[in-house]
C-alpha cells in the first residue's frame, strides 16, 4: 500500500518551498542519472510526462528508438537534508517506459521487480534485505580530485581522535535518518580510512533505491568535510577491500520463512534450497555482484573475502553465512557482492537464485565450519569445494553461458552487459600499469 498519492506530493513540495526535484533512474550498471525538473513542472512529472532521450544512457536503446518516459514511484519521494540558497531540493526514483507504454525491458529496476513477482507466485509476500555497505574515505589534493592518502590510521571499532573520520560518519548518519533510514550502526572498519554504516532491512525494492540513495548521500557529506568517498572494491594494496554483504529472508504467511524451530540449526527446507540455488549459480552471474576489474582484486585469500563457495551457521570464512540470530531475525548473508554493482540486477540474481533452489529443492552440500582460508588445493578437491570466478573475465563467460541468468535480467540488458564487459576487460589488459613499470622498466 502506497504512503502517498500524488496530492500528497505537491502539497510537500509546496509546503517546504521544494524548488527543484530530480528524478532519477539507474543505467544497466548502477550509475544513478536524474532528468531534474523546478516544482512548477512537478504534475507533469507525477502524470508520467516527462520524457528523456534513452539513446544518450548507456546500455539503454538505439538511436531511432530513443524516446523513454519516466514513471516516478511517489512513495520514494525524500527532500535532501543539505540546503541551497534557491530552496530545497527533492528527489523521486522512476521507472522507465517505452513510448507505446511498456515497461522498458532494459530498467534495471523493472529486472527486480519481475523477480519479486516471482517470489509472490510462490507464496512469498517479501523479500527482506540489509545490506552492510563498507567505504573509504581519501584526502583530495590542492585541486579538489581524490586521491588515495587516507586521512586516518585507524582500524576495526577504533574511534576519535585516532578515528579522523568519526565526524563525517555522524554527518552522513544524520542525514541518512533526516531522509527515513533508520541506521543501526556506524564504525570504523578493519583498513584506515574504511568505514560502515549498516541501517534496517526492508523489502529488497526499497533496499535497492537505499543502497543508492545511500552512496549518493555518503559522497555528498563526505565532499562537504572536504574528503572523497569512495565504494571502489579494492582502492590499496596489501589492505582488505571493501564489500557489501547482503542480508536475506523471506516472509512467508507473516512468518520469517528461513526458521523451523525444530531444525538442529533452526532452518527451514526453503532457506536451505535457498542456499542450494545460490550456491548452484552463484558463479553465473558473480559478473552482476562484483562486475569490476577490480572487484576480484578484492576477492583473493588473506583478506576475509569470500573466495571459496561453501556455506556455514558457525564461521566468518565462507562465501554464505548464516548469523547466530534466530526466530525472526533468522537470515542468509552473502558476502561476494561489493557497492559497485547495480543493486537491482544483483538482489533479483541473489532473489531468483534462492527461489529456484526452493522450487527444485536443490539442497546444499554439508556446512563447512573449518577455516575455508587455512584449505591448501588437495584438501579444498577433496572435498569438492568450488571457487568463485578469479577475474571479470572469467565471471563474463561463466554469465555469458547461462540460461539463469539470462532469463533474470531479459535479453536486452544481458547483450549489453556482457559486450560492455568484455570491451572493460579488453581496455584493462591494453593499459600498462605502473606495477608493471616498476618492475620491468630498469630491469629490461
Amino acid at each position: 500500500m502506497s504512503r502517498y498519492v500524488k496530492e500528497d506530493i505537491i502539497r510537500i513540495v509546496n509546503e517546504q518551498n521544494v524548488q527543484f526535484i530530480r528524478l532519477q533512474f539507474t543505467d544497466i550498471f548502477g550509475m544513478l542519472k536524474n532528468v531534474a525538473i523546478t516544482a512548477k513542472q512537478l504534475e507533469k512529472a507525477l502524470d508520467n510526462q516527462c520524457m528523456f532521450d534513452g539513446s544518450s544512457i548507456e546500455g539503454f536503446v538505439r538511436i531511432e528508438e530513443s524516446d523513454m518516459y519516466l514513471h516516478p514511484d511517489i512513495d520514494t519521494f525524500v527532500i535532501f537534508p543539505w540546503e541551497t540558497d534557491r530552496g530545497k531540493v527533492g528527489r523521486l526514483i522512476c521507472d522507465v517506459y517505452t513510448a507505446d507504454g511498456k515497461p522498458f525491458e532494459g530498467d534495471p529496476r523493472y529486472v527486480l521487480k519481475k523477480a519479486i513477482a516471482k517470489a509472490e507466485q510462490m507464496g512469498f509476500e517479501a523479500f527482506n534485505v540489509g545490506p552492510e555497505c563498507e567505504f573509504f574515505l581519501f584526502l583530495t589534493d590542492s585541486e579538489g580530485n581524490p586521491t588515495t592518502i587516507t586521512h586516518d590510521k585507524a582500524g576495526y571499532f577504533d574511534l576519535g581522535p585516532v578515528d579522523l573520520g568519526e565526524n563525517a560518519r555522524r554527518d552522513m548518519c544524520l542525514a541518512l535518518e533526516e531522509m527515513g533510514f533508520e541506521v543501526e550502526t556506524s564504525h570504523h572498519e578493519t583498513a584506515p580510512g574504511q568505514h560502515e554504516i549498516d541501517f534496517k532491512y526492508m523489502d529488497a525494492l526499497s533496499a535497492a533505491d537505499a543502497i543508492l540513495t545511500f552512496k549518493l548521500v555518503v559522497k555528498t557529506i563526505a565532499q562537504k568535510h572536504g574528503l572523497h568517498a569512495t565504494f571502489m572494491p579494492k582502492p590499496i594494496f596489501n589492505i582488505a577491500g571493501s564489500g557489501m554483504h547482503i542480508n536475506t529472508s523471506l516472509v512467508k504467511n507473516g512468518e520469517n520463512g528461513f526458521y523451523d524451530e525444530k531444525d538442529p540449526l533452526s532452518l527451514s527446507q526453503d532457506a536451505y534450497g535457498f542456499i542450494g540455488g545460490l550456491m548452484k549459480n552463484i558463479r553465473s552471474f558473480t559478473a552482476l555482484t562484483n562486475p569490476l576489474v577490480n572487484s576480484y582484486k578484492r576477492l583473493l585469500n588473506g583478506y576475509e573475502a569470500p573466495v571459496h563457495i561453501t556455506w556455514s551457521a558457525r564461521n566468518r570464512s565462507p562465501l554464505i553465512r548464516i548469523p547466530s540470530a534466530r526466530r525472526s531475525s533468522t537470515r542468509i548473508e552473502l558476502r561476494c557482492p561489493d557497492s559497485s554493482c547495480n543493486p537491482y540486477l544483483a538482489l533479483a540474481a541473489i532473489l531468483s537464485a534462492g527461489l529456484d533452489g526452493i522450487e527444485n529443492g536443490i539442497q546444499p552440500p554439508p556446512a563447512y565450519n573449518g577455516n575455508i582460508f587455512a584449505l591448501c588445493d588437495e584438501e579444498r578437491v577433496a572435498n569438492s569445494i568450488e571457487e568463485l570466478p578469479r577475474s571479470l573475465d572469467e565471471a563474463i563467460l561463466e554469465m555469458s553461458k547461462s540460461s539463469f541468468t539470462r532469463d533474470v535480467v531479459g535479453n536486452h540488458i544481458f547483450e549489453k552487459y556482457i559486450q560492455a564487459k568484455m570491451e572493460e576487460c579488453n581496455e584493462y589488459k591494453m593499459r600498462i600499469s605502473k606495477w608493471e613499470i616498476d618492475s620491468y622498466l630498469k630491469k629490461y
